[in-house]
């Protein structure tokens, strides 16, 4: 079998599964580059695997990719320790809500073990036996089963406690651009929960907070520094949609860089508001 036959071969069974093979590995990392390395990583493992012997590709390619993902997280994990500032998962913007992992239960996914990530995600969010959880991540079924329920006491907080109208949502996205650029602090106060927060990622790449704002108050003496900033600098809509699960939008700031905008609704109020400014996390939004 020649290299270029052996590879469209490979391609062939690969490419259909792509995107639910990108879907468990951005999930499990939080990266859209470290999930397409471990992609294409896990696409040289199936050109070479003898694939006449392999009765379920589907399940054989996850369980690839998942593996890869473990080793990948034993590293970041001390990248996530030595980020300057909060960190974001990459964002990414859908023209429909992806309402299974949203934004706030990746940063919760973040505090728990790999071993447990993967158990919630493949059995929870994924809809996979514990068995083939077990197959996947090299533990028994009633390990998994553990692993999986610890994970549920930790994120257990972040699911959403109302179902949001999505085009409400979309609303309040651009009210809050609309609103925060103009400086119109009465429009934007409207807006905001008493209890608001912002985290903002610049990964020490452009400016943005080192600690997470917290509370009405704090929130709005921030809105009122940057409509300044915006009085002379100006920010342009890219556009509104949905950013890790969450109605939001893509900006072109004053500096020439992408920003994202993601906000966490909760009773019809903006609870929390996710930045990401580190233009390693928005290349692939280019």
């Amino acid at each position: 079998m020649s290299a270029d036959y052996a590879r469209e071969d490979a391609a062939g069974s690969f490419d259909p599964l792509r995107p639910k093979l990108m879907r468990v590995a951005y999930r499990m990392l939080g990266s859209v580059a470290d999930a397409e390395d471990v992609l294409q990583e896990a696409f040289i493992r199936w050109m070479k695997a003898d694939r006449c012997d392999v009765r379920e590709p589907e399940a054989y390619l996850r369980r690839t990719v998942t593996r890869l993902c473990l080793d990948q997280l034993k590293s970041a994990r001390h990248q996530r320790e030595t980020y300057l500032g909060p960190w974001l998962p990459e964002p990414v913007v859908e023209e429909e809500s992806e309402e299974d992992v949203t934004l706030p239960l990746m940063l919760a996914l973040e505090r728990l073990s790999p071993l447990e990530r993967a158990a919630f995600l493949l059995h929870d969010v994924f809809g996979l036996e514990f068995d083939e959880v077990g197959a996947s991540i090299g533990r028994d079924a009633a390990a998994c089963r553990q692993l999986a329920a610890r994970a549920r006491v930790h994120v257990r907080e972040t699911r959403p406690r109302f179902q949001l109208d999505k085009q409400h949502g979309l609303e309040l996205a651009n009210a809050f651009f609309t609103a925060s650029r103009n400086g119109d602090m009465k429009a934007l106060a409207a807006l905001l929960a008493a209890d608001v927060s912002t985290h903002s990622d610049g990964g020490g790449k452009r400016p943005a907070a080192m600690q997470p704002i917290l509370g009405f108050d704090a929130v709005m003496k921030v809105q009122e520094r940057l409509a300044v900033v915006f009085k002379h600098r100006r920010s342009t809509l890219v556009r509104v949609g949905f950013i890790n699960g969450l109605p939001g939008f893509i900006t072109l700031e004053g500096d020439g860089e992408l920003q994202t905008t993601a906000l966490d609704i909760e009773d019809g109020k903006i609870a929390a508001i996710y930045i990401v400014r580190n233009p390693d996390k928005l290349k692939h939004l280019h």
